[in-house]
């Protein structure tokens, strides 16, 4: 039997040059902006203060105080507040985002018209590529305490009209319309295409057998878009502990009167900088949230592999 040649690494990087510098752009930028700012992270655990010298030398000389900056964290009475708010916001946003992504795909493929469809989508995208400080003005008009079209209509219905900017009871409703509301023709475009790349025969059998547009799609279209679904769950949780940090700084325009229900790792981490100026705490807070949600992505995946393996991301 004749053996096969082996190809040496400099034949097989002219082989696939063309690739290669394609990915190029790409791995220089995560380099830079991902893996060697990583090293920044020992700030967690330094006193950190700037030097005039430089940021290399605020680095070597500032005095190294092992976890007294975790220690801080978690001995402030904030520390549970913003890791619940967090973590409940997220996985809330999660489920109602799934679910109305999914629901809105199922329903766009449903339409035989492509025109309107094509109408729909774009319609459902537009909100995606606002920024928050914009959608915080636009939320303001609508919530401003004088001025505002819900407090107007209160008022025109002989109601007493709310402040809401210092009232915390409907923020957290106000979050997730909102985020849906933002993320829907995003998140949809994916389930979308995974339905539309479903085997029409798969449907012509189900009819055949006398199935219902329900039970057509409750057991061919959600059966078939669960490895969809597992890998953006996975992805998704991994970020569970990383909360939007321009969705809960500008819509409630940083009120403190609400920060029982706004504040959250990001904006916590963000107002402790610019309040105190300790890098050092701000860093290890920072530090904290990359690690545990660095460890929920491993455990989700974990529990997926053994569960379906082939709806794992490794």
């Amino acid at each position: 039997m004749k053996k096969r040649k082996k190809v040496g690494f400099w034949q097989n990087v002219w082989r696939y040059k063309a690739l290669i510098l394609m990915a190029l752009p790409g791995f220089v930028w995560f380099i830079f902006f991902f893996y060697i700012p990583v090293f920044a992270n020992v700030v967690a655990f330094k006193d950190f203060h700037i030097s005039p010298n430089g940021f290399i030398d605020s680095l070597v000389t500032s005095k190294w105080v092992g976890f007294e900056n975790f220690k801080f964290l978690f001995a402030s009475k904030d520390a549970w507040l913003i890791t619940r708010n967090t973590i409940a916001y997220n996985v809330v946003f999660l489920a109602f985002n799934l679910f109305f992504a999914i629901a809105f795909a199922i329903i766009m493929s449903e339409l035989r018209n492509k025109k309107l469809v094509k109408v729909y989508h774009t319609m459902s995208l537009l909100p995606y590529f606002l920024s928050w400080v914009v959608i915080g003005y636009f939320l303001y008009a609508f919530l401003s305490p004088d001025k505002g079209i819900f407090n107007l209509w209160l008022t025109n219905h002989g109601k007493n009209p709310v402040n809401w900017y210092t009232d915390p009871t409907w923020w957290p409703l106000i979050f997730v319309v909102m985020n849906v509301w933002k993320s829907l023709g995003y998140n949809s475009i994916i389930y979308y295409a995974s339905v539309m790349g479903i085997d029409p025969t798969y449907y012509e059998a189900a009819m055949v057998d006398g199935a219902s547009k329900w039970q057509q799609i409750k057991n061919v279209t959600i059966p078939q878009i669960v490895p969809m679904m597992m890998v953006l769950l996975i992805l998704n949780i991994g970020g569970i502990f990383r909360a939007d940090f321009g969705m809960f700084y500008n819509l409630p325009r940083n009120n403190g009167a609400l920060y029982q229900v706004t504040s959250v790792l990001d904006t916590y981490i963000y107002n402790g900088l610019t309040a105190t100026g300790d890098i050092g705490m701000s860093s290890a807070a920072s530090l904290y949230q990359s690690v545990v949600g660095a460890i929920l992505l491993l455990g989700t995946n974990f529990v997926v592999r053994r569960i379906e393996p082939d709806s794992a991301l490794f």
